[in-house]
Order: C-alpha cells, then structure tokens, then sequence
C-alpha cells in the first residue's frame, strides 16, 4: 500500500501527507468517541446541541470551503509563473480563515459567557475539545499559509518549484475537509 502512494502522486512534500494521515486519524478517534457518548446520551447531546449557533457553524463551512478555493487557485496562479496573484490568492485565504476564527471566537465567549465550560457535560466536552483543537488547526494553518505568501511575494516560487504552495496548500485542505466533518456532526445531526 505504501509504494502505491509515491511521492509524485501526492501534490506537495510527502512529509505533510504522512503528518496530514496522523491528524487524520487523531479527529477520527475523537469523531468515534464522540458518535459513541452521543449514543448513550441522545437526549442531553440533542439538548446541548439545540444551544448551538448553526447559522454560524455553516457560515464557517461556507467561509473555508472558500478558503480552500482561493489556495486552490494560488496553487494554480504559482504553476502559471504568476507570484503576484498567487499572493493575492494566499491573502484572500487568509482573510478568510481570520472570519473563521472570528466567529469561532464569538461563539466560545458565548458559550463561557452562560457558564459553560468542558465540565458542564459530556457535549460540551466534545464540542469544545473538538472546536478548540480544530481552531488551532485553522490557526497553524494560516501561520503556514503566511510564510508561504512571504516567500511567494519575495519570488520564492515559480511554475518550476511551488511545492511548498501545494504543501501549505494540503495542509489547509485538511483543516477544511475537517471542518466539513465536524460542522454537521456537531450542529446538524440529531
């Protein structure tokens, strides 16, 4: 199975698909964990849920599926030799992850405005463990995406070398597709 994934395969370095795989797997564990609580408590994790925002946890999804277009067509910019709009694409990315966390940050400071905190009950352990340790994603994420867009704005990526935009580029799409698996198991299902 290994030798089935080469290096060519994958877009970016392959030392991120290894990293991205581990990450994986940690949010799977948790997303069992969580699917398991749920089902011995539906009634408390039905009413906790109904506590929550949806209308901000699905602006959220739609404002990083947008981020990742905007990487995805800053990875198509730096293949096409155009540094310039490959940092506006970066930036657009970027601007878009600080709304994520925006609004993330409002709803924790909602949430701990009313008293709860990860010992209230078995939800909001999840939901903050699980909200808190994507949010960090997002953060490292958009740190990774900044020293890209340093790099491309000094010319440090070209059609010839931008695996370094496809490997920030992974990462980011990671923290998305993660975010789309976390937002209706979170918010939506009941």
């Amino acid at each position: 199975m290994v030798n089935s994934i080469s290096k060519s395969s994958l877009p970016g370095d392959f030392a991120i698909w290894i990293f991205i795989f581990a990450e994986l797997l940690v949010f799977g564990i948790f997303f069992v964990a969580y699917a398991f609580a749920r089902s011995y408590n539906v009634e408390l994790f039905n009413a906790s849920q109904s506590t929550l925002t949806r209308e901000f946890g699905a602006i959220n999804t739609v404002v990083l599926i947008t981020s990742s277009f905007f990487v995805v067509r800053a990875v198509a910019a730096i293949k096409n030799n155009r540094s310039k709009i490959c940092v506006n694409w970066l930036g657009a990315a970027l601007l878009m992850g600080a709304i994520f966390l925006f609004i993330k940050m409002i709803e924790f400071y909602e949430k701990f405005s009313a008293g709860i905190s990860m010992s209230t009950n078995t939800f909001y352990m999840f939901y903050l463990s699980l909200t808190f340790f994507h949010f960090m994603h997002v953060i490292l994420g958009m740190i990774i995406l900044t020293a890209i867009l340093l790099k491309a704005q000094r010319g440090g990526y070209n059609a010839q070398d931008h695996i370094g935009v496809e490997t920030g580029a992974s990462y980011w799409h990671m923290v998305d597709l993660i975010w789309i698996i976390l937002f209706p198991l979170i918010y939506i299902i009941r």
